[in-house]
Formats: structure tokens, sequence, C-alpha cells
């Protein structure tokens, strides 16, 4: 292995502070292992992101969890998180020219649970739960380095050194940003950089309001437009519908934008009348925008069968080891699948 300056050494390094980094981490730590997790941003949860509106926050990235994800579900409970029942009362909307269509009732949505202040209450509660300087933000890992003797993970100019690695970061991602020694076999090389970033190519849009308007008219909130750029909106309101919002998914433009802030308040307009025209604020989170979470040509990555694929449970070399959502073999893309390859994760380095 390369010399990278001053090393220290723990049993397990964790790329990426993303629920699936500081899951396993906290399965890790509970086993007794030490532990270092880097995150290149200045900030924890990965695509657990909120953003805060008042004395509240509305998720940017994961919104909710979804009936019998035992995972998400039994974490939540322990760790005393407060969620709530998406909205689900009122008529859908289906909008295709020449004018939006009220469905009789609302098949778009399930019963689903939202954080009731937002995904990353998880976040902050798994790492808090972590012995105090495990985690490590602002740094950027650059090289991973595989040996007989263990695996050395270099970033800026110290290094990381233990017995394995786990990188918990998009697959197609990793292997574009990091160099990875010796390289990885072929097979495995190829299914990494050939797997989609969930949301990757996806910019969520959110718009707060003083009250949830479209609910005093019937309305659930929920609607799918072949139109744009919102291609399927929700209710995103608290659990006492304050703050008030709607969000909803937009595929990048031909041009690699995310939609303006004014083409998406035009849209509310369209599809839930004048009362949209005013919201208090919109956010546009461009998720292809994020460096630590897409990759480039991210909009290329079309080969969603390979989510959970069974190769990522195998450690490479027995070290390198996979715990991102798209490599979860239940529900790849959830919290859940994140969860779930945490779970694998932590379970071959302990038997190992």
């Amino acid at each position: 292995m390369n010399e990278a300056g001053p090393t220290q050494v723990v049993d397990v390094v964790v790329v990426g502070a993303g629920i699936g980094g500081l899951a396993t981490a906290r399965l890790l730590d509970r086993a007794g292992r030490r532990l270092r997790v880097l995150e290149a941003r200045p900030r924890l949860g990965g695509r657990l992101h909120a953003v805060e509106v008042g004395d509240r926050r509305l998720d940017l990235g994961a919104t909710w969890f979804w009936p019998g994800e035992r995972r998400v579900a039994g974490l939540v409970a322990e760790l005393g998180i407060a969620t709530h029942a998406q909205h689900l009362a009122g008529d859908a909307l289906f909008h295709d020219r020449p004018s939006p269509q009220r469905i009789d009732g609302n098949p778009l949505d399930v019963s689903s649970s939202r954080f009731s202040d937002s995904a990353v209450d998880l976040v902050d509660a798994v790492a808090a739960s972590l012995p105090e300087g495990t985690i490590s933000t602002d740094t950027v890992v650059t090289r991973i380095e595989r040996g007989a003797d263990g695996v050395r993970v270099i970033h800026g100019d110290t290094s990381t050194a233990g017995s394995h690695v786990v990188v918990a970061v998009p697959p197609a991602t990793a292997v574009r940003s990091i160099t990875i020694e010796p390289p990885l076999p072929e097979r495995i090389a190829g299914l990494a950089a050939n797997t989609p970033v969930w949301m990757g190519a996806i910019a969520k849009a959110v718009a707060v309001y003083e009250t949830p308007f479209w609910r005093e008219a019937g309305l659930a909130g929920g609607a799918i437009s072949h139109l744009g750029p919102l291609r399927e909106l929700h209710d995103m309101s608290g659990p006492d519908a304050q703050p008030a919002a709607l969000f909803g998914f937009a595929p990048l433009g031909t041009d690699g934008t995310a939609p303006s802030t004014a083409a998406v308040v035009a849209q509310l307009v369209e599809l839930f009348g004048p009362a949209a025209a005013a919201p208090l604020e919109v956010v546009v989170q461009d998720w292809r925008a994020e460096p630590f979470t897409s990759a480039p040509g991210v909009a290329g990555l079309t080969a969603y069968q390979t989510y959970g694929h069974e190769w990522f449970a195998e450690p490479v070399d027995g070290r390198l080891h996979w715990a991102s959502t798209e490599t979860g073999a239940v529900a790849p893309g959830h919290i859940e699948g994140a969860l779930a390859a945490a779970e694998r994760t932590a379970e071959r380095i302990l038997t190992s």
C-alpha cells in the first residue's frame, strides 16, 4: 500500500454517512468494532435531506416509508422518531391535454408513514448513537487500497486503515470518483458503473403554503401529469397540516436542468387553481447537481434490473463491502433498502 500521511487504524472504515453507512456503523459499534465514518459533505444523511420551514423541516429526499418495511419501522420505533400517516383523503388529478381531470378518489397514495419533522430525524438519532469522534465530515475519500493485511482509505493528506471498508455511496458514483486499487474484478466494476443512482436524475420541488387549500376543495394533493415539469405530485403537509405543502418529482429537462420556481408555480396553478399562485416558499432540489450522490452521466444509467444484484452481497477480496440503498436485496431505493444493505454488510463483517 502507498503511504498517505498519518494513518488512523480502526476495525472498519465506512465511506458515506447516509442512512446506509450510519446504520452499518451502528450495528458494528454495538458488536464492539472500532469504526470511522467518512463523509464528504459538511452534513450527514446523503439523500435524507431537508429544508427548514419555520420550526419544522420538509424533506428534499426520502419522504416516507411503506407498509411492510419492517427494518425502518423497527428502527423508528426503537429510536422514538415521531411519524404520522400520509394524507389520503380527497380526489386525485390527472393532467393531459386539454386540462386537468379530477379522479374520483385517490389511487395515487397508499397508507405510508411520514416523518413528522423530517427523515433527517432518523439520521440524527442513528448518528447520536455512535461514539463521539466516529464521524468525520468534509472528508472526501479519493482512494481505497486493498491488501493482504487489510484496507487503507485515503482522504486528503491522511488515511484510515482497517480490516474492512464499507462503500455506502451509490456504486456508480463510487467507481467514478474513488480510485480503487487493485482494480475491482471486471464483473463487479461493470455492475457498479452501470447501476442507476436512485433519484440521481430527478429534481424534487416542494411548495409551502399558508393553508392546505387543496384539501378544502376536496383534493388529496396527488396528481399525475404528462405535461410537466412535475410528473408526480403529493401532499407533503405536517401531521396537523402545518406546514402546508405540496411536492413533486421532475425528470431533468433535455438540457439537463431542473425546473425553475416559476415553472413549478405555474404548473401548480394549472392543477390546483389560483390559490396555488402565492406559495410562501418553493425549494427545488436537483439531485443531479449533488456530486457526492450522482455520478457523471447519471441520466444515462437505466439498468434498474441491477438493483439489489446478488454480486453486491459478495465482499471484494472479503474486505470491500457495498451498503447503499441501490445494493439492498429488499426495497432498493428506499430507506428500507439501505437498512437491508447495512444489515447484510454488518453480518458479513461480523462473521468473516
